[in-house]
């Protein structure tokens, strides 16, 4: 079978060479081969140990990290450590106002403290310091604000102080501000007094640390007092008090520096602090739970070591947890107190008792309590149901700063106008009421009615005395200040219902014998009073809705016939030949969808002007559900505007002042020859006015005869957006805070 032999032959010839080389030919002894082979486990293992390595590193990072923060600020390398590329403070800034020098002093003493601790360190003197423009800015810098004020004659700041602490107070109590305008901002106050004056020890340094707390500033350290009275004193001399507190303060400020939390979270009782540890401050994690909310009239901002504070103070809040220790401390005062007062109630009860048979003649609408509250906002209170405050548009307009609407639509000198109201009563309850609804209400006359000579009389002087305090305000321009000093102006818009007072006529005639235009805001719901009302240089009706249900919602009027009245006080207005103005205020997704309903109310008024404002949110209130979301933008004003003109084919737009978001609305009447004349000659009113008081109401006259050509700048449209020119406009630097007002 040699055919088959050679097939098996060739067969096992071949074979091999189809298997590849024979098995001598592979050396697995070669390193390269036994890499190649292995080469997903070598990668495996070069991965963990890059992780392992990574690791590693950041575990000792962190180690060093650690230790440099206990050790010291610097790296040991010199480079620096993570907690100075995270400045926790910038500098200090210490304000001091100063009468003899002490404070001064004592403001160098602290600057030299200050500047061994390698902090950047400014003394700034109050009497050159602009709060209004500065003081928010603090919180940006990360500084930290030492406050040294003394308290001079009868309680009162230094003259350097003066305008500081006038500003701060009329803030803090200002719900336009809030309660975190100055959230962020640190400080520390260290007051200077005489404990021989009790009545008034270191009154000025508890205000300026209250008012601060109570815009929500946060404290570093327990307000110190220094007394001159070395007997009284707790350190046996007023530099001895101070050098005690500037220890402190510059202990805090080393802690502060290394990144330690705040000492003192500002929300402490009166008379306790609340701390981790004495004098530090630090609050306990399970106390911070229990805090009541920041409120002026619940709780103080910080410790006292005053008699009269402590005398006068409240006591532990009946929601506060109380160690059964101290509860003798409390409830001893109490009991103690309850005692002095059983002979003021049996007084109270006999004026009470007198107070009956004073009903015939009426009560005063001022009351105590009222008289308080609307002191520590800034009215000056005349008489028992009267009273005046400086606008902010004046004291803007005193410095250059522009003035306020009426003076872009009407031609108003803002720093000569005077805000008053002879009546602080009201007949409506609306929901963006400037004062929260402390003032009283009523749909009549029930009160002591005070003369119409002494209202106009105080209300001057009152005026001209807080034109007076602006003396010395940075930035105050010398010839508006005394012009200031002279009222041309009086807008009776103040706050309540000034058309309610039975002798506004009278007051009215003293005020046009004088010089001094007048403004009348009513809230349409006095026809009657508004068809025997005397020529005012202007008169106004708040339009604040169109619709029986929407002016209910929003004026929240006492009277049951309120729309009947509206309607009135409408037509009445029509029959007057003086100047009028619908004003009509904007609250979002409340009143802004009513145009058409607007249009008839137009028609039915004829008014001359038609202002139409956005609300101005006015704070929190258990009143009102106003809130924010409220607020049109001025756009959306404009835009509203627009679409009302539309509707009303003998008016236009004339004016424009986008600060207070404010249009006017003019009929076209008051456009001659193309041009608007919606200003006042207010010199040719008062000689018609005069002319009609003298004839007896015989020669009458119109708000033609004494218009005047409105400027370009004032013109809706205008490059200036109502911004007169010839002053410089001022832009807040907290956009999100709007105190603007109008």
């Amino acid at each position: 079978m040699p055919a088959h032999s050679d097939f098996a032959v060739t067969c096992g010839a071949w074979a091999p060479r189809r298997m590849g080389p024979p098995v001598d030919v592979w050396d697995f002894s070669s390193p390269l081969l036994l890499l190649w082979m292995n080469r997903f486990y070598i990668y495996l293992g070069c991965a963990l140990g890059v992780t392992l390595w990574i690791c590693v590193q950041v575990v000792i990072k962190k180690q060093v990290i650690r230790s440099q923060e206990r050790s010291f600020p610097g790296a040991p390398d010199g480079s620096p450590s993570l907690q100075q590329k995270q400045t926790h403070v910038s500098g200090v800034k210490i304000f001091y106002g100063s009468q003899t020098g002490t404070a001064k002093g004592f403001a160098v003493t602290l600057a030299e403290a200050v500047t061994s601790l390698d902090l950047p360190v400014a003394i700034v003197n109050l009497k050159e310091y602009d709060p209004d423009d500065n003081l928010i800015g603090e919180i940006a810098s990360k500084n930290v604000c030492a406050f040294l004020v003394a308290t001079y004659t009868d309680g009162r700041p230094t003259e350097s102080a003066e305008w500081f602490c006038k500003w701060l107070e009329e803030a803090a109590n200002d719900f336009r501000f809030g309660k975190t305008y100055l959230k962020g901002l640190r400080y520390a106050v260290f007051g200077l007094g005489d404990s021989a004056y009790q009545s008034h020890f270191n009154k000025v340094g508890t205000n300026v640390d209250k008012w601060l707390w109570m815009l929500g500033a946060k404290r570093v350290l327990t307000r110190g007092e220094g007394d001159r009275n070395a007997v009284q004193s707790k350190h046996g001399s007023i530099e001895a008090d101070f050098t005690a507190w500037k220890t402190k303060f510059t202990s805090r400020l080393q802690a502060l520096q290394s990144g330690e939390k705040m000492a003192c979270s500002g929300d402490c009782k009166r008379g306790k602090c609340e701390s981790s540890q004495p004098g530090s401050g630090e609050v306990l994690p399970h106390l911070q739970g229990d805090r009541h909310p920041r409120d002026a009239e619940e709780e103080e901002p910080c410790e006292s070591s005053s008699e009269e504070e402590s005398g006068n103070q409240d006591y532990q809040s009946l929601n506060s947890v109380v160690d059964v220790e101290d509860l003798g401390n409390i409830v001893s005062p109490m009991k103690k107190e309850k005692r002095e007062k059983a002979p003021q109630e049996e007084k109270a009860g006999m004026r009470r008792s007198s107070e009956r048979n004073e009903d015939s003649e009426g009560r005063a609408m001022i009351t105590p309590a009222l008289r308080e509250a609307l002191t520590k906002q800034g009215y000056q209170l005349i008489g028992s149901h009267s009273g005046v405050k400086l606008c902010r548009w004046t004291k803007s307009m005193l410095r250059g700063r522009g003035g306020c609407y009426k003076h872009t639509f009407y031609g108003i000198e803002s720093h000569r106008c005077m805000e008053a109201t002879p009546s602080l009563a009201c007949a409506n309850k609306c929901v963006f009421c400037w004062r929260h609804h402390t003032n009283p209400v009523g749909t009549e006359w029930r009160w002591k009615m005070d003369q119409p000579e002494l209202i106009v009389k105080e209300a001057i002087e009152n005026h001209q005395n807080m034109i007076k305090q602006f003396k010395g305000v940075p930035g105050l321009k010398a010839e508006r200040f005394e012009e200031g000093m002279e009222v041309k102006h009086c807008a009776l818009s103040l706050v309540g219902e000034p058309i309610m007072y039975p002798e506004i006529n009278r007051l009215l005639k003293l005020l046009h014998q004088q010089g001094i235009s007048s403004f009348l805001v009513t809230n349409a719901q006095f026809p009657e009073e508004i068809r025997n009302l005397t020529p005012v240089t202007q008169l106004y009706v708040s339009v604040d809705a169109s619709t029986k249900d929407s002016l209910k919602k929003i004026d929240r009027p006492l009277f049951k016939d309120f729309w009947q009245r509206f309607l009135d006080s409408l037509k009445a207005l029509a029959a007057k030949q003086q100047r009028t103005v619908y004003r009509l205020t904007l609250v979002k997704s409340w009143n802004v969808d009513e145009l058409q309903a607007y249009a008839e109310l137009v028609s039915l008024g004829n008014p001359d002007f038609i202002e139409v404002k956005g609300v101005t949110y006015c704070g929190e209130s258990a009143a009102s559900s106003l809130t924010m979301a409220n607020v049109p933008w001025h756009e959306e004003v404009v835009r509203f505007v627009q679409e009302l003109v539309a509707l009303l084919p003998d008016y236009e737009i004339a004016c424009e002042h986008e600060h207070s978001n404010c249009l006017l609305i003019g009929h076209k009447k008051f456009k001659v020859s193309g041009e608007w004349w919606t200003w006042i000659d207010y010199s040719r009113f008062r000689e018609l006015v005069l002319q009609y008081e003298e004839s007896g109401g015989a020669k009458t006259f119109s708000a033609s005869d004494y218009m005047a050509r409105t400027p370009r700048w004032a013109l809706f449209g205008a490059r200036e957006r109502g911004f007169d020119p010839k002053d410089t406009r001022y832009q807040r630097k907290n956009k999100a805070k709007d105190v603007s007002g109008c």
